[in-house]
């Protein structure tokens, strides 16, 4: 019997643990998932207009004049951006020029995304650039070195076949006033002023996007619906999600490729306690017997043995999904556990609760516990077959 208690206790002990980690790591998933998108949402915008078909538009119309007048719209950029290398000490780098006007300073997040240095494209009539954390460390930049300038080099649009390479280039100066850091996609851009863009690529209209952030309380669908109705479909009008398409659909499939994962490991725990059931049979046959004498049918010797898996199963996930819950609270709080490396952005694994985590983890328990304690059931009418052929 001591035995037995043993085997039950581990059994609750796995089903015990594997709930609080697949609260643990899909609470952690989530945090991750909550601070990307945070940092993407600091730096594009709720609704970006792009041409369906070529790289630049002409945005002095009247309809773009009106987009820009409405009352509701807290920011609207011109955005003027291509192709180009940036050279520092000889060591060049391929990234992208992106030249913004003064409305892309309006957002007060920008700088939750500075790794050093500040968000400045303007002082005392000076241009200034922000540089991704991959033109960073590529170059070996130094932004506080107030000597240190980047040139860019752009082709020209008239290039012809001159005999000196250089000559088919745009060479521009400017220095950085800071690195930014929000993730691959974005950290190989060197923000500037648009007029530093419109000098370097010979664009002295046209622009490659217009970026609409808008004031709080707007409905965004609506205003992105309205746009798409009006502007015809010349361009293309989206909104953070798609704009970010893969990374939305890259971070879901992880999400339930890690879910998966645990479900398979959660599964081998539950399953332990058909064999603590059948060693319980083993253990209880004769009274089996006895309860069979008095006039136990079949059916209520199953439900036994399925009350008692469900409850092993049942005690284990609740005790679980608490001990899951207690320590993503304590890790919210006080970040206990560390990343392993001092960040700017993070420096303890970020967590953030769902409930529909919850009411997952103790869905996919209560289903695998059934179908386990279903069998450890038969397993018991097995048992009482014997016990009868014994009799």
């Amino acid at each position: 019997m001591h035995a037995i208690n043993i085997i039950s206790g581990i059994s609750m002990l796995g089903v015990l643990i594997g709930s609080a980690a697949l609260i643990i790591i899909l609470s952690v998933f989530n945090g991750f998932e909550v601070t990307i998108l945070s940092l993407y949402s600091n730096f594009t915008p709720e609704i970006k207009i792009e041409p369906r078909l070529g790289k630049t538009f002409d945005p002095n119309t009247a309809y773009f004049n009106t987009l820009h007048q409405d009352a509701r719209v807290f920011s609207f950029t011109e955005v003027l951006q291509e192709k180009a290398m940036v050279k520092y000490n000889s060591r060049p780098f391929i990234g992208t020029v992106m030249g913004v006007s003064d409305g892309f300073l309006k957002n007060p997040l920008l700088d939750s995304i500075i790794q050093s240095g500040s968000f400045t494209l303007k002082a005392d009539s000076q241009q200034l650039a922000v540089i991704g954390s991959s033109v960073q460390g590529s170059l070996s930049i130094n932004v506080h070195d107030q000597l240190s300038n980047i040139e860019i080099y752009s082709p020209k649009r008239d290039a012809g076949n001159g005999s000196n390479p250089l000559d088919e280039f745009v060479v521009r100066s400017i220095r950085p006033s800071g690195v930014f850091a929000i993730g691959p996609d974005f950290d190989d851009i060197v923000v500037t002023p648009i007029e530093f863009a419109r000098d370097l690529l010979n664009q002295p209209k046209n622009v490659s996007s217009l970026q609409i952030n808008y004031k709080k309380g707007t409905d965004i669908e609506a205003i992105k619906d309205s746009i798409k109705n009006k502007i015809g479909n010349k361009f293309t009008v989206k909104n953070r999600t798609e704009q970010n398409a893969e990374l939305y659909k890259t971070l879901n499939y992880e999400r339930w490729f890690i879910y998966m994962i645990l479900i398979f490991v959660l599964i081998i725990a539950t399953f332990n306690i058909i064999g603590s059931l059948t060693m319980l049979v083993i253990e209880k046959r004769k009274d089996i017997a006895v309860l069979t004498s008095l006039g136990a049918d079949k059916q209520l010797i199953q439900g036994i043995f399925f009350f008692e898996g469900m409850m092993i199963a049942m005690i284990g996930c609740v005790a679980g999904i608490v001990l899951g819950l207690l320590f993503c609270i304590l890790q919210q709080r006080f970040g206990l556990v560390k990343m392993g490396s001092k960040m700017s952005v993070l420096d303890a694994y970020p967590v953030s609760l769902r409930i529909s985590d919850f009411g997952l983890v103790f869905l996919t328990v209560s289903v695998i516990s059934v179908i386990a304690s279903v069998i450890s059931a038969r397993l018991s009418i097995k048992g009482l077959n014997d016990i009868k052929q014994d009799l």
